[in-house]
């Protein structure tokens, strides 16, 4: 696990962010970041604010990255890319989790490399990791102001046949009564303006899906999964938009069987996968693509 509980010692009475800022080297909006979540203790209680004193001895919560092997699809001098599997998460949801793409980067290229950008556990394929600090700031820039061009690929249901230009803004579900608080995103009027362009390349009779590759000029949470689905053509294995409210509490609980949800969805993970991206970045022009089968995992996932 990459999170280890270390004992500190403080000799005199000292601010916590002036004692963790000499001897731990971190900046002072990370020591906030990490009271905040509680990653300092004294006698066991996570400490509130970084004005607090410390005195003796009290315990940090470090993040010690450790490799599984999985090895990036290229390596350059300012960034690397990872080709991420289905159901690998990108950062730890809490100190618990075992293992995420950060383990990987970090391990790898040391404590100052970060993930610049996001995709959904079960979405596979290809994120780009900054190697400094300075690299993820002139990356994210990218991303935020849409230089970043990106192509997926996704298997849904139905038959497509044009090419579609998704205009739907998004809107974050945030009925505090319901469950779905915690993951849904919505088509709504007053949402954030959203574009997807959804160009077909296979249709698939005997399973009634077409493959298509998927544009998003914009970069909203769960964007092409909420267009698919408000198009009528859901991403095959989505557990979440096409699924009634029960199955996406039990999926959410992870109380979803396997079986039960290639039933309900088509597949046993959610078929959509990032395959290309292109970027410029110092002068230098910038084009990749997934090695991945794509369509051979589709039909492996679909078979339950």
């Amino acid at each position: 696990m990459p999170f280890v509980m270390k004992k500190m010692f403080a000799k005199e009475k000292e601010r916590a962010f002036v004692f963790l800022k000499r001897e731990l080297g971190i900046s002072q909006r990370d020591i906030q970041r990490y009271i905040a979540i509680g990653r300092v203790l004294v006698n066991g209680v996570p400490i509130t604010k970084p004005s607090e004193y410390l005195e003796g001895t009290f315990e940090y919560i470090c993040f010690e990255p450790v490799s599984k092997g999985l090895a990036p699809h290229e390596v350059h001098e300012n960034f690397v890319v990872f080709d991420k599997p289905s159901g690998m998460l990108i950062h730890p949801q809490n100190r618990h989790t075992e293992y995420s793409l950060i383990d990987e980067l970090r391990s790898q290229f040391g404590m100052e490399a970060n993930i610049a950008h996001r995709i959904d556990q079960e979405t596979s394929g290809l994120v780009l990791c900054a190697r400094d600090k300075k690299s993820e700031i002139d990356i994210k820039m990218m991303f935020q102001e849409r230089e970043m061009k990106k192509k997926y690929l996704a298997m849904v249901h139905g038959e497509l046949k044009e090419e579609l230009r998704i205009d739907a803004p998004l809107l974050r579900y945030d009925d505090e009564k319901s469950a779905l608080v915690r993951m849904v995103v919505k088509v709504d009027s007053s949402g954030k303006e959203s574009l997807t362009f959804v160009k077909p390349l296979k249709y698939f009779p005997h399973l009634n899906t077409t493959l298509v590759e998927c544009s998003p000029h914009t970069g909203r949470q769960h964007q092409i999964r909420v267009h698919m689905f408000h198009m009528k053509h859901p991403i095959v294995g989505d557990p979440v938009y096409g699924q009634s409210e029960e199955n996406i509490v039990k999926y959410l609980d992870r109380e979803l069987e396997r079986d039960t949800r290639v039933k309900l969805s088509g597949a046993r993970r959610l078929l959509l996968h990032a395959n290309e991206l292109e970027f410029e970045l110092y002068g230098k022009k910038y084009s990749m693509k997934s090695n991945v089968d794509f369509e051979q995992i589709c039909f492996e996932s679909m078979k339950g």
